[in-house]
């Protein structure tokens, strides 16, 4: 018998997390999904946030260091990383935008919202002091709190993911400084701990259909108290949060990856699309921009002109460090659940939010399921509790297979301006 894919086990585990927390609710079963349910989707939250550090350090380093593989190619690794960073950065101001004009957790009633605040007020509380403390900090204090002066201690928390990218940087730098039979045990380790983080990511999603039907049930014990129709409205906000979080998607290829290929390359659009289409279409069905990346290379240099030289570079540094599509998700899923939550993110949250996603986004492998670790520190960086993930978890495989697309779109983009700004994108018949 076929297997059930891990997407669909995960739908199935919401739809009946959402069956038992009505039961739970309407026949007082709360203390029992307390003590014997609830566990094991804190379980499933620890477990994202155990291998979320070595995560983003391990895949960070091997980014980094790659850039050493060929002299020339430094020059070209600058050129990239710049347009990733950059276009990452647009693609949560865009996600912010969106989320913030539509405002989807507000279709919350407010009696859920205050319900839900109750529920975190202790969170809630400490949000307050953390902004109060933002406001009483000088101008260049975030700056110089990326800076750690122990890395171990910066490891220790995932409140301090800045200050580990920071890390993961530096020591990238370093190892492209030094000869490559000194770099390359280094390198290998860091490659090893980067395949065995993603390899256990692998594992943990397994547990995902698990841990969805245990957060959301107890998500429903505590908000819904003995009036289930409330259920029905917080899963109606949900679909107003995917059209934020797809708007957001769709307007951020059309403006910025179809505004930098017209600004940067004679390449007629259609022909880009036409051509790329297949890797869009393999990367929203996997929902892995590494899954994608042999045939977004084979599209690339064979229906798009790139160069062999500067896909086999530009390609694989995308599938490690360029996620716009899940930046932008990101963005929208943690301001959508502070609205859910009640709590107001001023812009030096937000600022948090844009900082915090652009440098971490470097360290999302390139695999399903990844994006949620990442929306884990993100939302503990700005004081938001991240157990509110399991507002959003039930629709993240669709959201998934769209950010995805995204992505691979970018890392496309992105090699046919760097190939055209090397004299490197060939003539391509039709």
């Amino acid at each position: 018998m076929k297997k059930i894919a891990l997407h669909w086990q995960i739908i199935i585990g919401l739809c009946l997390g959402l069956v038992y927390g009505v039961i739970s609710v309407q026949n007082g079963y709360g203390q029992f999904t307390s003590d014997w349910i609830s566990p094991f989707g804190t379980i499933f939250i620890n477990l994202l946030k155990l291998i979320a550090m070595p995560l983003v350090l391990a895949s960070l380093v091997t980014g980094v260091a790659s850039l050493s593989d060929v002299k020339k190619l430094s020059r070209i690794g600058g050129k990239t990383i710049a347009i990733y960073l950059s276009t990452t950065a647009f693609a949560v101001t865009i996600g912010l935008l969106s989320v913030n004009i539509l405002n989807p957790g507000d279709k919350i009633p407010d009696e859920m919202q205050n319900k839900l605040q109750t529920i975190y007020e202790k969170d809630a509380s400490k949000k307050a002091v953390n902004v109060q403390k933002v406001k009483d900090r000088g101008p260049l204090q975030p700056i110089v709190d990326m800076v750690p002066n122990n890395f171990f201690n910066s490891a220790s928390n995932n409140k301090n993911m800045l200050q580990v990218v920071f890390v993961a940087i530096f020591i990238g730098i370093g190892l492209i400084q030094i000869p490559n039979k000194n770099s390359k045990p280094l390198k290998d380790f860091f490659k090893s701990l980067t395949d065995v983080v993603i390899k256990l990511v692998d594992l943990i999603m397994l547990m995902a259909p698990l841990g969805v039907f245990a957060l959301i049930s107890q998500t429903i014990n505590k908000v819904a108290g003995d009036n289930p129709s409330q259920i029905i409205e917080l899963l109606g906000a949900l679909g107003y949060y995917m059209f934020a979080v797809i708007l957001g998607l769709v307007a951020h290829v059309l403006i910025i990856y179809t505004g930098l290929m017209k600004l940067f390359t004679k390449m007629p659009i259609q022909t880009f699309y036409k051509g790329i289409a297949p890797a869009q279409l393999l990367a929203f069905s996997t929902s892995s921009s590494g899954a994608t990346l042999p045939v977004t290379m084979e599209r690339c240099e064979e229906e798009l002109g790139v160069s062999e030289e500067v896909s086999s570079f530009v390609l694989p540094l995308g599938a490690t460090i360029n996620m716009d599509g899940t930046a932008l998700y990101q963005a929208v899923a943690a301001v959508f659940i502070a609205q859910t939550l009640n709590m107001s993110l001023d812009i030096s949250a937000q600022i948090t939010i844009v900082l915090t996603t652009v440098l971490a986004s470097v360290g999302t492998a390139a695999v399903p399921g990844a994006g949620i670790v990442m929306l884990v520190i993100i939302l503990e960086s700005v004081g938001v509790p991240s157990e509110g993930i399991a507002i959003i978890l039930g629709v993240d495989r669709i959201l998934d297979m769209v950010r995805t697309t995204v992505n691979v779109t970018g890392d496309a983009t992105v090699s046919v301006i760097i190939a055209q700004s090397e004299n490197q994108l060939n003539k391509i018949k039709g």
